[in-house]
């Protein structure tokens, strides 16, 4: 009969570059969870050096001496004439497990102390980069604002615009005045007839103004003579033109 095929993983290297097996535990390995034996032994640490660990510490011993020392001989299980051999060898023992716990305690306040740093340094940049952020974001609000128009600015550009226009109005005012006056030099307008309603107002006009022409020629001149004190140069041609206007008035 043909023999089956060996199955590759059944033959076995002899090579230097194969790695062996590992061989297979006769004892259970101890694995304990870190975690929870760190917090065990944090725990003892933190009670060794407590002053409650001294107090207890020193009654033991106190009770131990006492108990061996002034007890009935057959009672006594530590000869004083040995020195108390077990009670030294107890506190040896002691000490050799305290030391052991204690730096085992150190180093796990020490992994949690570098973590902290780690954060503490992470925190501290992020801040610096918040802080940079925020300081270029303020200069560039600064540069910003110092093109922006201000109240006082905006004030002063509309007072100056108000003052444009009032200036401007009042040589419009003038002129007109002017041309009404130069058109009363020139000879008087011929007057439309009144109409038979007007007859009724001429009543009530006051005396000596048979027609509202003198009042109004009147009124101008005083407004030229007002504009005119107010410039100061033409002074003359509104007192001119005053004359004119109470020339004509009768």
């Amino acid at each position: 009969m043909p023999q089956s095929p060996r199955d590759p993983r059944d033959t076995r290297a002899t090579g230097l570059d194969t790695p062996m097996r590992a061989r297979e535990r006769v004892t259970p390995r101890l694995t304990p969870n870190p975690d929870a034996f760190g917090e065990w032994t944090e725990g003892i640490a933190r009670f060794m050096g407590t002053p409650q660990f001294l107090l207890w510490m020193t009654l033991f011993c106190l009770v131990w001496v006492g108990w061996n020392s002034y007890a009935p001989e057959p009672w006594r299980f530590d000869s004083a004439a040995l020195g108390f051999t077990a009670l030294t060898l107890m506190l040896s023992l002691q000490a050799s497990y305290a030391a052991p716990l204690l730096l085992l305690a150190q180093n796990r306040q020490d992994d949690r102390d570098k973590v902290a740093l780690r954060e503490d340094r992470d925190r501290a940049e992020r801040n610096l980069a918040d802080t940079e952020f925020l300081t270029r974001e303020i200069s560039g609000l600064r540069i910003a604002l110092q093109d922006m128009a201000t109240r006082d600015y905006v004030r002063g550009e509309l007072r100056a615009m108000n003052e444009d226009l009032v200036a401007a109005l009042r040589e419009v005012v003038r002129e007109e005045v002017r041309e009404e006056l130069r058109a009363e030099e020139a000879g008087p307008a011929v007057a439309p007839k009144p109409k038979e309603k007007s007859k009724k107002k001429s009543s009530r006009r006051e005396p000596g103004r048979p027609d509202g022409t003198e009042a109004h020629t009147t009124t101008l001149a005083i407004i030229a003579a007002q504009e005119a004190a107010d410039q100061g140069g033409a002074a003359p041609d509104a007192a001119h033109a005053a004359d004119d206007a109470g020339q004509d008035a009768p």
